[in-house]
Formats: C-alpha cells, sequence, structure tokens
C-alpha cells in the first residue's frame, strides 16, 4: 500500500504582534493573568495593511517550493482552506497560484484548485482530499499543495477579540513523505450545531460557551468512531496528540476529556482507582444528569492526579508553544500544533520516526476529525528547516492605537487607510484593485 503524508511544511506569520499582557490588557483595564493563565496566550499576530489571506497563504508555498526545488509542474492540485474568503465565486488558491507564477518558471495551468469551507476543520479536510487524490492513483506523479490561510478576527469588544490571529500553513501531500505518513482510519464527530457561524458577514457571531461544549462533544465522538475502525487507544501510544487549538486554554479540556476516555478499562484507570476511584459508569446511575455530574467529579480529579499532569506536561504541552505566541488561525491551528509538537522534538533530540501522533481536528458547525499519523525518518531535516522563530522575533510590536488603527484597516466595513509599519523583504504584498474589483498582488524583493 502507498504511504501517502505530509512531506514538507512551511508557516508564515502576520508580521505585526500584539502583546496581551503588556497591551491588550492594561488598554482593557483587565489582569494580565486573564490572557496567560485563563486562554494560555501571550501574544496574537496580525497582518499589515499589505497582507491578507493570499499573500500569507503564497508566502507560505513559495518558501516551501523554493526550499524543496519544486516547480509548478511539480504539483498536480492546489487546495485552500480558509474561513476568510473574500468571494463567493473565484477561489483564494487561484490568486496564490498567480503570485507563485511570477516567481517560478512555468505555470499550474494543469493543476486542479479549489476551496475548502467547514469552519476550522477545512485545513484536515484539505489534506484529506488530498490524500485520496494520490492514493486514488489520480496525481500522475505529482504532489499536493494544501493551503491553510485565515485572519482570524472578531469585532472590537468581542469576547473572542483577545483570540485572534493571522497566518498560513502550506504543506506538501506526496507519496513517501518525509515528515508523517496518515493513517487510513479515520473517526468522526458531525451535528448541525449553531456555535460559530459568520452569515455573509467578515466578523464571527459566535457562542462561545455553547461552543465549547460542542467542540468537546464533538471530539468525543470522533474518538469514540476512530477507536471503533483502529481499535483501542492507550494514551502511551502516542508522542504527542495535536488538538485544533482557538487558544490552549480549550485544549486543556478537550485533553482532559479525551484521556478519561482512552484510559477507561485499561492498566492507567486500575492505577488510579485508589487514589482516585474508577470511572463513572451510565448503568450505575438512575438517570443522565446524575451519571453527567459523577463524570465531571471523576475528570476534575483525574486532572489533578500526577499520572495525568505528568502526561499533559509530555503529549500536550509541547503542542501549544507556538500558539501562545500567534493565536488562533483557524484552518492552521491544528497543523500549527503538530508542528509545535515535533519542534520540541526536535529541540529536545527525541527519537520520533516510527512514532505516533493522534491528531484532533475540529470545525464549528460542527465536526471533528481523527486520526492518527506515524512520524517518518525525514522530519528532523524538515522541522529544522522551518524559521517559525526566527519570523515571531522579527515581528514589529503594535501599540495599542496602532493595534486599532490596523484593525479598522483590516476591517470592510471601513474604508481607512494605515501606513505600513513594517518594510516587506522577499514576499509578495497587496498591491491595490483590479478593474472588477479583484485584488492585486506583486512579489517584492
Amino acid at each position: 500500500m502507498t504511504s501517502v503524508g505530509i512531506d514538507a511544511i512551511e508557516i508564515w506569520t502576520g508580521n505585526l504582534e500584539l502583546d496581551l499582557p503588556g497591551t491588550f490588557a492594561p488598554a482593557k483595564g483587565e489582569d494580565p493573568e486573564k490572557y496567560t493563565k485563563g486562554l494560555g496566550l501571550q501574544s496574537s499576530s496580525f497582518p499589515d495593511s499589505y497582507e491578507d489571506i493570499v499573500t500569507m497563504g503564497a508566502n507560505a508555498a513559495y518558501r516551501l517550493m523554493d526550499r524543496k526545488g519544486l516547480e509548478p509542474v511539480d504539483i498536480g492540485r492546489i487546495d485552500v482552506a480558509t474561513e476568510s474568503a473574500f468571494d463567493n465565486s473565484k477561489p483564494v488558491s487561484t490568486y496564490i497560484a498567480g503570485c507563485l507564477e511570477d516567481v517560478f518558471e512555468g505555470d499550474f495551468h494543469h493543476a486542479n484548485k479549489g476551496e475548502r469551507k467547514f469552519a476550522c476543520v477545512a485545513g484536515t479536510q484539505s489534506v484529506d482530499d488530498a490524500y485520496n487524490w494520490i492514493r486514488a492513483g489520480r496525481n500522475r506523479g505529482r504532489a499536493a499543495l494544501v493551503i491553510a490561510t485565515d485572519t482570524a478576527l472578531y469585532a472590537r469588544d468581542d469576547p473572542g477579540e483577545a483570540t485572534q490571529g493571522a497566518g498560513a500553513v502550506a504543506m506538501l501531500i506526496d507519496e513517501d513523505p518525509n515528515i508523517v505518513e496518515l493513517s487510513t482510519e479515520q473517526g468522526y464527530g458531525s451535528a448541525d450545531e449553531t456555535d460559530f457561524l459568520k452569515p455573509q458577514q467578515q466578523f464571527p457571531s459566535v457562542d462561545g460557551k455553547r461552543s465549547v461544549q460542542v467542540y468537546l462533544a464533538r471530539m468525543r465522538e470522533a474518538l469514540e468512531d476512530y477507536e471503533s475502525v483502529a481499535g483501542d487507544t492507550h494514551p502511551d501510544n502516542f508522542s504527542y496528540i495535536p488538538f485544533h487549538t482557538p487558544f490552549p486554554g480549550m485544549v486543556r479540556k478537550a485533553a482532559a476529556l479525551g484521556y478519561r476516555n482512552v484510559i477507561r478499562d485499561t492498566d492507567v484507570e486500575d492505577t488510579l482507582a485508589d487514589e482516585i476511584g474508577r470511572q463513572p459508569r451510565p448503568e450505575a446511575f438512575g438517570d443522565d444528569d446524575a451519571f453527567l455530574e459523577a463524570t465531571k467529579e471523576y475528570t476534575e480529579a483525574l486532572t489533578e492526579t500526577d499520572h495525568y499532569q505528568t502526561w499533559y506536561e509530555g503529549t500536550i504541552e509541547p503542542t501549544l508553544t507556538i500558539s501562545r505566541s500567534v493565536g488562533n488561525w483557524y484552518t492552521g491551528s491544528v497543523h500549527v500544533a503538530r508542528a509545535s509538537a515535533l519542534q520540541h522534538a526536535l529541540e529536545n533530540d527525541v527519537d520520533l520516526a516510527g512514532e505516533k501522533l493522534l491528531v484532533g481536528s475540529y470545525g464549528s458547525g460542527a465536526q471533528a476529525e481523527v486520526h492518527a499519523e506515524t512520524v517518518r525518518d525525514g522530519w528532523r531535516e524538515e522541522i529544522g528547516a522551518l524559521s517559525i522563530d526566527d519570523q515571531l522575533e522579527r515581528r514589529y510590536s503594535l501599540s495599542f492605537a496602532e493595534y486599532e488603527a490596523i484593525h479598522d484597516a483590516h476591517n470592510h466595513d471601513k474604508d481607512v487607510e494605515t501606513t505600513e509599519l513594517t518594510t516587506p523583504e522577499h514576499e509578495f504584498v497587496f498591491d491595490g484593485w483590479g478593474r472588477m474589483g479583484e485584488r492585486k498582488y506583486r512579489f517584492v524583493e
């Protein structure tokens, strides 16, 4: 059976940074720990006035192709996942292909291009599409380029404002991949939910409390569905578990729920029984409310055990490092979490080849997907080539007044201009409007 997975990855973050405890919290008159401890965030990335989802996606893809020595003829499809699209007809992938054709020899005229929408899970769905395309033998020896790019902005004073972020992740999906091989088995949890939506509007409408509940419910369903086809999971089977990360505080909840599920009827539950008892079983309760309350109490006790905290620090915490500095990237966030975990392993000289990851993706509306990935021998070289730390270090740190101005500049309902705060170099930039209202781009040497 052909091995298919992620062969290379590149990340492009917005060129601006908003310091949440140092700049945002004082301006809001709030305790900085609301963001650092509550949400688990230190800063957010933002696009400068010349940046948008096209420039960020094209810049990530350009760096990937340039580093790998690829030309357009090597790419058979370009799929863009985003929930920040600005056209209901022309897909972002065509804009990005046009940008890349300006700097590479040849063109993408024979590459299939598309745009995926299902909130944040669309990035993983695009990877799935590329995987299926290759496994079906339709790729003619070519690879797929999957790009997750978003400006996750909220209306000013919205409760989600502090979780904002902007950036792109480009992934090369190919046979005999260098980074991870994707599992055939997948699990899904999906339902018609209204927790987060954008009905013909730029900024989302969010029911924050409901969104957390739906996220956890769909993740549980997806995990159970994955186990039904892949067999029982065990926490020791996976070196890291990257989750969709709208903010790290959400992952704390998802990790506890997931851990409780995977240790049921295992040696871990047996080991912890003397300390916190065994997990509640529904048949022991007369009604659902009593069972749910007992389950909640058990989960809270579980997270206080040394056993759980050691697992969390080793398996989950490393997936959150980059997210703490960039905020929510919607379709890219779970892929940032994967990169963060692999970067942690590289920095700590962990031998990951042959080890497994369990990936939990989620999109509001709502759907979760769980699948496994096996780390390949070439992962060290590929992850070592990432420059995300340098990018984060180079970001321009916004004052609150500058943040307000740049937020207004990216607000579609406001006609304002703002001075560039950074100087573009070796990257694509927005270059005005065309005759039909289309966006124009150019590459800055």
